[in-house]
């Protein structure tokens, strides 16, 4: 039984019983069953606004359950791209922070380090092993040459 009904039930035996309202005893009765009144409506009247507000927050949370999983379908598919390049690491010796970087910052012979600043220099000169693959380190055209001599070489 809900509290408007349990309310509604105690005035109902107040009545049955003649309750006189006009005694103090049944004017302090009378005036605690009203504000028992009120209250049950107040609180019937929070339970309405919880419940649609609940429904709000339940359409809320599907909607943003929606923009989350485009959201995250766009990030990996970013991240799909990003791992096409080759990624390098380094440690900046002015704060030993690691530092990532892809082959174009490689190509600039230099980067900034984002925590203090500093500019480390690449010197790619001394790289043995190296066929100037990425371009980096060597004229790319001269290991272009040296793969054409090797097909030329093939298919004598």
């Amino acid at each position: 039984m809900e509290i408007l009904e349990k309310v509604a039930y105690m005035k109902g035996l107040a009545e049955g019983i003649g309750l006189d309202v006009k005694s103090k005893e049944g004017k302090l009765l009378k005036v605690m069953m009203d504000i028992l009144d009120d209250i049950a409506l107040e609180l019937q009247d929070i339970r309405d606004e919880q419940a649609d507000l609940e429904e709000g927050l339940d359409a809320v949370s599907e909607d943003l359950a929606d923009v989350e999983s485009c959201l995250f379908d766009q990030e990996d598919d970013d991240d799909e791209d990003e791992e096409d390049g080759e990624v390098y690491q380094t440690t900046c010796p002015n704060c030993e922070e690691e530092i990532f970087f892809d082959e174009d910052i490689l190509k600039e012979g230099s980067v900034l380090c984002p925590n203090c600043g500093e500019e480390l220099e690449f010197d790619l000169t001394d790289l043995s092993g190296c066929g100037g693959c990425c371009g980096a380190c060597a004229d790319p055209d001269e290991g272009d040459d040296e793969d054409n001599d090797e097909d030329e070489d093939d298919e004598e």
